[in-house]
């Protein structure tokens, strides 16, 4: 497999990076995890519309040529190489160049694109309800630096490890609050009477690019954004999580409560339709 490297195709296998890379020394950079179906980036403007939000909140000094349409081109054109544009997995990895201390001494963007070919399963709704519970050696803080899909990623990295111990899907990340922020790799929304609930970026969750789509979309069920507390979670109807790889998967126990997927059904359909 090929990959892109500052915009240029190079062997998967070659090394390209040197012990002093920001990201590998302080994870200073981001990422964008994208989705791309039959020759097409899906959600291509939010995506976009966050890495660049994410990197001025960085202070990179973002070169003028870094738009969505730059980035789309190298995406797709790695893929067709790769032989996965039927359906493919991206990550878009950036990360600020030179080295220095914790104090940059280069503000400009370095990255890599990387692609991978996902199983046409992807598109189902999950047949058996997701598991989830809270990791409790970690909190979410609801800053600027939170709602970033960021290269520092150890709060998640042991989240993801303490679940695979306890034999979860997934692991809930609580804000300093103790407050619902999100999990691992997902937003979170709680269905309770025919109405959808998902905490506010201020509440420390990754402003994700599905969240904000179903933010965006006319749904048949009234979204809200509002704090959620874990009793919010353990008296919903129903609970579901959302990414932009997955899009909705419908969560079955949390706890030892548990929870049905007729809302989570409803919504998984209509954004299939959607977006294919």
């Amino acid at each position: 497999m090929q990959l892109c490297y500052n915009g240029k195709l190079m062997a998967g296998d070659r090394p390209l990076l040197t012990v002093d890379n920001r990201s590998f020394r302080y994870g200073d950079g981001c990422f964008e995890t994208m989705k791309v179906y039959q020759g097409q980036l899906l959600l291509a403007d939010l995506h976009f519309e966050r890495l660049l939000m994410s990197m001025h909140i960085l202070h990179f000094h973002i070169p003028p040529h870094f738009t969505k349409e730059y980035f789309t081109g190298l995406i797709l054109e790695l893929c067709r190489v790769n032989g996965v544009s039927d359906l493919a997995r991206v990550r878009l990895t950036v990360w600020r160049a030179g080295t220095g201390l914790y104090d940059p001494v280069d503000h400009t963007p370095e990255f890599i694109i990387q692609c991978w070919e996902l199983p046409e399963r992807i598109f189902e709704l999950n047949e058996t309800g997701l598991t989830l519970d809270i990791f409790p050696d970690a909190v979410k803080t609801g800053d600027k630096l939170s709602t970033i899909k960021s290269n520092n990623c150890l709060p998640y990295v042991l989240a993801a490890l303490y679940a695979r111990e306890h034999q979860w899907s997934e692991a809930l990340l609580l804000n300093q609050y103790g407050r619902v922020a999100d999990t691992t790799v997902a937003n979170i929304f709680a269905v309770k009477n025919g109405r959808l609930y998902t905490p506010p970026l201020s509440e420390g969750c990754v402003c994700g690019v599905m969240r904000k789509y179903l933010l965006s979309r006319e749904l048949p069920f009234p979204v809200h954004e509002q704090p959620l507390t874990v009793r919010d979670l353990e008296s919903a109807d129903e609970l579901f999580l959302t990414n932009a790889i997955f899009g909705i998967r419908w969560v079955g126990q949390f706890g030892d409560t548990s929870y049905g997927n007729a809302a989570a059904a409803i919504l998984h359909d209509l954004l299939q339709e959607s977006m294919l």
